[in-house]
């Protein structure tokens, strides 16, 4: 058996990302086969049990996800061309009145909070934004199998194939994407349910079967649902919630 890096191991194990793996491991908070190993580097079999121990596990709980209902002209990461982040709708003002996770806001939530996936700046609806690793990877990992729909108003003249198309046989540049379930909402307006999330991604798909977005709204991911979360409002997912 080949050995991995121990950090990389953590992370397939679920138990935490690969920069908060080394985190741990640096303050001796991790096991491997019941022994401390605090050296950053170090590699393990795929045999060998490893484990978290309480205090990197406190920390663990002690971060936060936040789900905000992004309105357009807000990027999902670093500002960019002059316009504001995500992130920066995340203060106490913008904390909506009916969240039930029962977190209480303090500021440290505000801290290292990164997005789980990317919603474009026309865009609007559920973004996540998390200072947890295991649901970063969770969302956008590279083996991430979680649905994401979306609510797409579009005008133009669908192509004869366009539908079939849409659902299965499209590919952006230069690679196949993964089928979709896209179905009529209304006369204007499509319902895009995807498994994968390339850049611009239902605005190109669109283009290539003669449509063009003119509006489009994220409302699940996973099983977690925009709801009734008001624009540029935020909340907590709860401890009950899950992707």
């Amino acid at each position: 058996m080949e050995e991995l890096r121990l950090s990389k191991r953590l992370a397939e194990l679920g138990l935490c990302s690969r920069r908060e793996a080394d985190e741990y491991i640096a303050k001796g908070w991790v096991k491997v086969d019941g022994v401390v190993v605090d050296v950053l580097g170090s590699k393990v079999l795929p045999s060998q049990v490893v484990s978290l121990e309480p205090a990197a596990k406190a920390t663990q709980a002690g971060r936060v996800t936040i789900l905000v209902n992004k309105p357009v002209g807000y990027v999902s990461g670093q500002a960019e061309k002059g316009y504001t982040p995500a992130v920066a709708l995340v203060v106490p003002d913008n904390h909506w009145e009916g969240d039930t996770s029962g977190i209480r806001f303090v500021p440290p939530h505000m801290r290292d909070l990164a997005p789980a996936g990317r919603l474009d700046i026309d865009s609007v609806g559920l973004l996540v934004l998390t200072q947890d690793g295991v649901v970063a990877k969770t969302l956008i990992g590279e083996n991430s199998n979680v649905e994401k729909e979306y609510l797409v108003r579009v005008s133009g003249q669908l192509s004869s194939d366009g539908m079939k198309k849409l659902n299965h046989g499209l590919s952006l540049d230069g690679k196949a994407l993964k089928p979709a379930r896209v179905s009529w909402q209304n006369e204007n307006q499509l319902r895009f349910i995807l498994r994968e999330g390339k850049k611009r991604q239902i605005r190109r798909m669109c283009e290539l079967v003669g449509l063009e977005v003119v509006g489009l709204k994220r409302i699940r991911i996973g099983r977690v649902l925009l709801g009734d979360l008001p624009p540029g409002k935020w909340r907590y997912l709860s401890a009950t919630e899950k992707f």
